[in-house]
């Protein structure tokens, strides 16, 4: 374990640092994420500094491990392929990847509803009183939905997480991997697309919950776009 932190690359082990004080502060101040986490863009809780600081709030314990697990695990290895100045570029744009795909779709949704993509003008939201009511003659479920678009933020670094993770697919293919619930190692190339199909599954089924899903996705996207743009050459491990 010292062993695996020591060889932590340098924007890595910042990421890793910020990550965790931004978790013990949200611990502490429990209505960071409010400020903090990111809002659909017509929301009256959207500022734009959100689309940034989101990647830097999560959720609860298991969001913030599993997801530094593998940046400590498949950063390091990316940080050395693209150098440190276009690492954290490439992680950055791969959070604000998954942004754009996750707004597509509450986007899609809201427009399915009220017919625009805006439905701020029909609805009133009561974060105090955790209330929502509309001018429209809709169901309790669209209400339901719209609320959750439009009070809930979204938080994680999972998008760009998941940016490293096809990066890694990508440069490093034929490398095997050996996962605590899979007794046997699995090569990249099959693991990383079973993830992001998986994902796309459980994004349009919405058989996950709230988490976002097609978040995900939006940063592996994001990741494949920008290693082709950049002309990334894949490693000698594959």
């Amino acid at each position: 374990m010292n062993n695996l932190f020591s060889n932590l690359t340098p924007v890595v082990k910042n990421l890793l640092i910020i990550n965790v004080v931004c978790f013990i502060g949200s611990a502490i101040f429990l209505q960071a994420p409010r400020f903090f986490g990111v809002y659909y863009p017509d929301s009256p809780f959207f500022q734009i500094w959100q689309v940034i600081t989101y990647m830097f709030m999560h959720g609860g314990f298991a969001h913030i491990f599993f997801n530094m697990f593998a940046l400590v695990m498949f950063g390091p290895i990316i940080e050395q392929v693209l150098g440190s100045k276009r690492f954290i570029n490439f992680y950055l744009i791969c959070g604000l990847g998954a942004l754009v795909l996750q707004y597509g779709v509450q986007a899609a949704e809201v427009y399915n509803i009220v017919g625009t993509v805006r439905a701020s003008e029909f609805i009133r939201l009561d974060m105090f009183n955790e209330t929502i009511s509309s001018s429209l003659p809709i169901s309790q479920n669209e209400l339901g939905t719209l609320a959750a678009i439009y009070g809930t933020p979204l938080v994680g670094a999972s998008g760009a997480i998941y940016g490293l993770l096809l990066a890694f697919g990508y440069l490093f293919p034929n490398m095997s991997l050996y996962l605590m619930f899979i007794p046997i190692p699995i090569k990249a190339k099959f693991f990383i697309p079973i993830l992001i199909l998986i994902e796309i599954y459980l994004g349009f089924s919405n058989s996950g919950g709230s988490i976002a899903h097609l978040a995900h996705v939006g940063g592996a996207l994001f990741a494949y776009i920008l290693l082709k743009i950049w002309r990334v050459r894949r490693g000698s491990m594959y």
